[in-house]
C-alpha cells in the first residue's frame, strides 16, 4: 500500500518540514507546541515527531487507504507506521550527508524542474495547483519537498553514480549468467475472460454463454466491465488484465490464436486445458535486436551496482550516526 524509496521517489512524499526543536524555533513555532508533538525518533541533531510521520504516510497512501474511514486508515496506517519510520530516517541521513558536502539547489533548478512537470503532463498553473491540493500539498510544502528530492538525487549521484563504470566484459558475463534467449521472444499485452470447465457440467451450455460474452463484445459493452462480472479467472478483479507476456511462457493453443490477431482485436471463444477463454491482444512488442539487448543488460547491470552500494551507503551512514527511535 505503500511506496518506499523507490527510485529516489520517497523525497517527493517524505521530504519533511524540520519542526523539531530547532526548526521548530525558526520557523515560529514555539517551543511549547513542539513538546506537544511527539517526538517519534532523533537523527543526529535532527527530530522526527509523530505528525510528520503520520503526515508523511497519508501523503504516500494509496488511494484506496485515502477513501478508507477514518478508523480504518489510522489501523493500516499503524501496522505500517514502523517501517515508514525507517525510511525517513534514512531520508534525514541523506540531507545531513548533503548538507556536510554543501549541495545545495537554487530557485531557479526548482523552478525548472517543477515546469518540466506541467509540460510532461500538459497542466496549466491553475491544474497544478489543484492536482497539490487533491494530494494534501500547498505549492510552498511541494517545492520544500521538491528541493531536497534534487538535493539528494545530486548527493547520489556525485557520491554513487557518477563512479559505476562497466566494462563490456562485464556486460557480456552478466548476460550469459542472467539472460536467457528464450526471454527474448515477441511479447504480448493481453486481457482475458476465463470460463473455467466444470465437472458434470456440459460443454455446450459453457460455450453459449462465451458466445453471449463475445457477442456482447462486438456490440460495443466493455471487455473490462464484462471481464469483471463474469470471468472466472483471478485477473477478473483487474478488468482481465494479465499484462505483458512472453510468447515463450504461452501455450500453443493461445499462441495460434494471437498469430491472427492485431492490437485490439477479440478473439472467438477458444477452449484451452483450463476452460473457455475470450482474449483481447491490447499490444504486441517485437523481439528485441542483439544491441537492444545489450543495451537493457547493461542498464539491469547497472541498477544492480547501484543498488548494492546505495544500500551499503546507507548502512554506512547508519552506523556512523546517533539514531534512537521512541515509536
Amino acid at each position: 500500500m505503500f511506496k518506499v524509496n523507490r527510485r529516489g521517489v520517497i523525497i517527493f512524499i517524505c521530504a519533511l518540514l524540520l519542526s523539531g526543536l530547532l526548526s521548530g524555533l525558526v520557523s515560529g513555532v514555539s517551543y511549547a507546541n513542539v513538546l506537544l508533538d511527539m517526538v517519534v525518533a532523533v537523527v543526529n541533531q535532527d527530530v522526527i515527531t509523530w505528525s510528520e510521520l503520520y503526515k508523511a504516510m497519508e501523503a504516500d497512501a494509496t488511494p484506496e487507504v485515502k477513501k478508507m474511514s477514518k478508523d480504518e486508515k489510522r489501523r493500516v496506517l499503524k501496522q505500517n507506521e514502523a517501517l515508514f519510520l525507517e525510511t525517513l530516517i534514512n531520508v534525514k541521513l541523506q540531507l545531513q550527508e548533503a548538507d556536510k558536502m554543501g549541495v545545495r539547489v537554487s530557485d531557479a533548478e526548482v523552478k525548472e524542474a517543477i515546469d518540466s512537470i506541467k509540460k510532461k503532463y500538459s497542466m496549466s498553473d491553475a491544474a497544478f495547483t489543484e492536482s497539490l491540493k487533491g494530494e494534501g500539498f500547498t505549492f510552498e510544502e511541494y517545492k520544500r519537498r521538491l528541493q531536497q528530492q534534487i538535493i539528494i538525487s545530486k548527493t547520489v549521484n556525485a557520491l554513487i553514480k557518477s563512479k559505476i563504470v562497466i566494462t563490456d566484459e562485464e556486460v557480456n558475463k552478466f548476460m550469459a549468467e542472467n539472460m536467457r534467449a528464450s526471454e527474448n521472444s515477441e511479447s504480448f499485452r493481453i486481457s482475458q475472460i476465463l470460463l473455467k470447465r466444470q465437472k458434470d457440467v456440459d460443454n455446450s451450455r459453457i460455450e453459449e454463454r462465451a458466445d453471449d460474452l463475445y457477442n456482447k463484445i462486438k456490440q460495443g459493452e466493455s471487455f473490462s466491465d464484462l471481464a469483471k462480472q463474469f470471468s472466472e479467472d483471478r485477473s477478473s478483479k483487474a478488468g482481465g488484465e494479465l499484462g505483458l507476456l512472453k510468447k515463450s511462457q504461452l501455450n500453443s493453443k493461445f499462441i495460434d490464436v494471437l498469430s491472427r490477431m492485431q492490437p485490439g482485436d477479440i478473439s472467438k471463444p477458444f477452449w484451452s486445458e483450463s476452460g473457455l477463454h475470450i482474449i483481447k491482444l491490447e499490444s504486441k512488442e517485437a523481439a528485441k535486436s542483439k544491441d537492444e539487448q545489450w543495451e537493457e543488460a547493461k542498464l539491469m547491470l547497472s541498477n544492480k551496482i547501484f543498488a548494492e552500494r546505495y544500500n551499503a551507503w546507507i548502512k554506512s551512514l547508519r552506523e556512523k550516526s546517533f539514531i534512537e527511535i521512541r515509536l
